[in-house]
């Protein structure tokens, strides 16, 4: 059983203390699956206002669904489609206050307001993933939630492929 220190006092401490806990949970586990699962979890438990986090996996043209915490989501995503087709065609992260704002919006949860997806590379810096956060309120995301995700994402990146 694992037990992590977690301070949500400062969204700085967040970040830091949850990468920690990914580089500990993870470093046992060569299962990239497994790995996206965990990442998820945890990211449910600890990051607040959250309606969904999930990783959608690049795979040939399109994003397919993988491993995620909240409700039933879309199964695949072309490249350039709403905002993680958007960062995956572009391999920039995309951090959107409104999403019913955002040109091709893919509403799989109506609930959405806000989303943060950041493009996750793998060892060999290919694209493997996006990993896709949602929250119900506008403008949930700012500079210190998309830097601690990246530097969460590039951390962890080579786990997950």
């Amino acid at each position: 059983m694992f037990s992590f220190s977690i301070s949500t006092s400062s969204k700085e401490s967040l970040y830091s203390d949850l990468l920690t806990a990914l580089k500990e949970l993870l470093s046992g586990e060569s299962d990239p699956i497994a790995n996206m699962a965990n990442v998820t979890a945890l990211l449910w438990e600890y990051v607040p206002d959250l309606t969904w986090v999930g990783f959608y996996r690049a795979v040939r043209s399109y994003l397919v669904l993988g491993p995620f915490q909240g409700k039933v989501a879309c199964a695949k995503i072309s490249y350039g489609l709403g905002v993680c087709g958007t960062a995956a065609a572009t391999g920039r992260v995309q951090c959107v206050r409104d999403v019913h704002t955002f040109p091709g919006h893919i509403a799989c949860d109506p609930s959405a307001s806000s989303e943060l997806v950041i493009p996750v590379r793998g060892k060999s810096g290919q694209l493997i993933a996006v990993i896709d956060l949602e929250s119900a309120n506008l403008g949930r995301f700012d500079k210190a939630d998309v830097d601690g995700c990246v530097r969460l994402m590039t951390e962890i990146g080579p786990y997950l492929e």
